[in-house]
């Protein structure tokens, strides 16, 4: 059994999608490499071309029922933002894809797990899987689950997010904000840094950016989302 197949129930979880053929989870997460080297017959190559439009059109959906006010070219700017490969990288590390990904030599999972192309694509084709294995409904929750939070930090967080998540703390009588590095991957000349925030007994969450600053701040963007500090125009 590979290191796919035995870690997928918890992946799936991630996901909150429990899939009734989990070929399709395994073909999501086959590298090229791996069809090249015999391992596996299909790629996800295919499934990233589909999850690249239902991602699309989930995005779309969202922004058109959560920005009533803007107009066409607002509404696809911010739909570029959301879907590009950044984007998908991001989900792809908080769902942490690259530690599931099927490659030909289980020496190059290092590699793979910090090359952003290579998650990116994956994120797709995992969306792409759900869609196949259960239709638009759950591949849209999927979405949301992930997609929305930072849908609304970006629209809304300004620069000070971090200034204002310790004022709001401070107001509710909660202790101050702290950041944790969780993990830092990529090459040293284009690092990605995951941090974690954390105030007194609320959940913490993750950020991720190219600079630790950068994660910071969308870690406190995304606590601010969820905890509704800020609201939609």
């Amino acid at each position: 059994m590979t290191r796919a197949a035995r870690d997928l129930s918890a992946l799936e979880e991630r996901l909150g999608h429990r899939f009734k053929d989990i070929a399709l989870l395994e073909e999501a997460l086959t590298h090229k490499s791996a069809v090249a080297s015999g391992r596996r017959r299909i790629s996800n190559q295919r499934l990233e071309f589909l999850g690249d439009r239902v991602l699309g059109l989930a995005v779309a959906e969202m922004l058109y029922q959560s920005f009533e006010q803007n107009k066409e070219g607002e509404l696809s700017q911010r739909h570029t933002a959301l879907v590009r490969n950044e984007t998908c990288v991001e989900v792809a590390l908080m769902l942490d894809l690259g530690s599931h990904i099927e490659v030909e030599d289980e020496k190059q999972h290092g590699q793979l797990r910090e090359n952003h192309t290579v998650l990116g694509d994956a994120c797709e084709a995992v969306i792409a899987a759900i869609f196949l294995d259960g239709g638009y409904e759950p591949a849209q929750a999927m979405i949301t689950r992930y997609w929305q939070p930072l849908m609304t930090a970006s629209a809304e967080a300004p620069r000070h997010a971090k200034a204002l998540l310790l004022e709001w703390a401070h107001g509710r009588g909660l202790p101050d904000p702290v950041y944790r590095e969780v993990s830092r991957s990529g090459p040293p000349h284009k690092p990605t840094f995951r941090i974690s925030v954390e105030i007194g007994n609320l959940a913490p969450l993750e950020g991720v950016g190219a600079s630790k600053r950068e994660a910071e701040h969308s870690a406190a963007a995304m606590m601010l989302a969820r905890e509704r500090v800020m609201t939609n125009d």
